[in-house]
């Protein structure tokens, strides 16, 4: 062989040995697990998106200063497939094989518990942009609090509670109905909640009906509803169930107004259900066209970049990030222990989806809903609500 010839191969194999050596070693390493397929896709593309954008533009700045050096991030996206099973299995992917930092997701609460449960186990932080269950963010075991485990919403007792009240007092709606899925954990606790405050405050829940995760025909359960005649009906279900129930609702002459919970946050739904939720009532975590300066810089950005309005997953995945980029900083080194103590001592931030504060030893932030109409196929605001 001429020395020109294996001079030419060594440079060109030399080169990316030292690139597929040396690479991940200058950069921070995240992981994402999010709900690209499976039931609720519109979910995961939304994280997916927010993500992606939070980490271009920390990488288009120059990356992040931990002490006299800078690191820009590499971003690993895990899709669960909308099944527990395999949230679980890729957050082991994630801490065991990539050797990630941190990770942000999955958001659906029957999701993230899983996925939890390892990252506690594992020592990594977990940061769940979208999952108000109560129990993802709680030992299983003991009940106390899981010290690697965060959210950047609200929870499910604060919702409930804020749904409740808004049907009593805002609505003057006195006698309920509820659907929900029993199978899942974020469906059956909001239910719950909703039910609990709602007859403590003096209403009436005269229907409580239940079904199974990727039931189609809901027309038993309505018809006990249609019977019951209530004032009001909570559906705590997402944007990918809601239309049918609806629809399956008025084609039984039920007239009764609906609300809903933070699962109906998806333009999705709009696409789907049309005019039959026009002026129905649900809580979330911002909204749009009532924001703050950091709010709109951040719309702005994210329409610009994906050509749509950022939902409450996106915004919410996307104040995951900052936190975790504040976390960053703070510890002052790449170290999964070092993030999690930093995170951990974050007693306030102000988010894109408003200010959260931490309290110490606790992973759920205190924080606002909003109430939003559907109004001529747009999200309206409507109130806040604070804690």
């Amino acid at each position: 062989m001429k020395k020109s010839t294996l001079l030419i191969i060594l440079l060109t194999i030399f080169p990316l040995g030292i690139l597929g050596c040396g690479d991940d070693s200058s950069k921070i390493k995240i992981g994402v697990i999010a709900e690209l397929t499976g039931d609720v896709p519109a979910v995961g593309a939304s994280c997916k998106n927010a993500a992606e954008m939070a980490v271009a533009e920390v990488n288009d700045a120059g990356g992040i200063q931990l002490g006299d050096k800078k690191y820009k991030i590499k971003l690993i996206i895990e899709d669960n497939a909308g099944k527990a099973d395999q949230s679980a299995s890729s957050a082991q992917k994630l801490i065991t094989q990539q050797k990630v930092t941190a990770i942000v997701g999955p958001n659906a609460s029957r999701y993230a518990l899983p996925a939890a449960e390892i990252a506690e186990s594992g020592k990594v932080v977990l940061i769940t942009p979208w999952s108000t269950a109560p129990k993802a963010t709680l030992d299983s075991k003991t009940g106390a609090s899981k010290k690697y485990v965060f959210r950047a919403c609200f929870i499910d007792p604060f919702q409930g509670r804020v749904l409740a009240k808004f049907a009593l007092d805002d609505l003057k709606l006195k006698k309920a109905a509820v659907l929900y899925d029993v199978a899942s954990e974020y469906n059956k606790g909001i239910a719950e909640f909703f039910k609990e405050v709602y007859e403590q405050n003096g209403g009436k829940v005269v229907a409580f009906e239940t079904y199974t995760t990727n039931d189609k025909d809901f027309s038993s359960q309505l018809t006990k509803i249609k019977k019951a005649a209530p004032d009001v009906i909570f559906l705590p279900n997402y944007y990918s169930e809601v239309p049918l129930q609806i629809q399956q609702a008025k084609r039984l002459g039920i007239t009764a107004p609906f609300i809903g919970s933070d699962s109906w946050g998806s333009e999705e739904l709009l696409k789907l259900c049309g005019k039959d939720c026009n002026d129905y009532y649900f809580s979330t975590h911002y909204a749009a066209d009532a924001s703050t300066d950091t709010t709109k810089k951040f719309i702005a950005a994210y329409k610009a970049k994906f050509g749509t309005t950022p939902d409450d997953v996106a915004a919410l995945t996307y104040d995951s990030f900052g936190l975790l980029w504040q976390a960053l900083k703070t510890a002052g080194k790449n170290d999964r222990q070092a993030v999690r103590d930093a995170l951990a001592k974050i007693p306030q931030y102000e988010g894109v989806t408003g200010n959260m504060q931490f309290k110490e030893g606790s992973g759920d932030p205190v924080k606002s809903a909003v109430i939003l109409k559907i109004k001529d196929g747009k999200f309206t605001w409507f109130a806040n609500a604070k804690p």
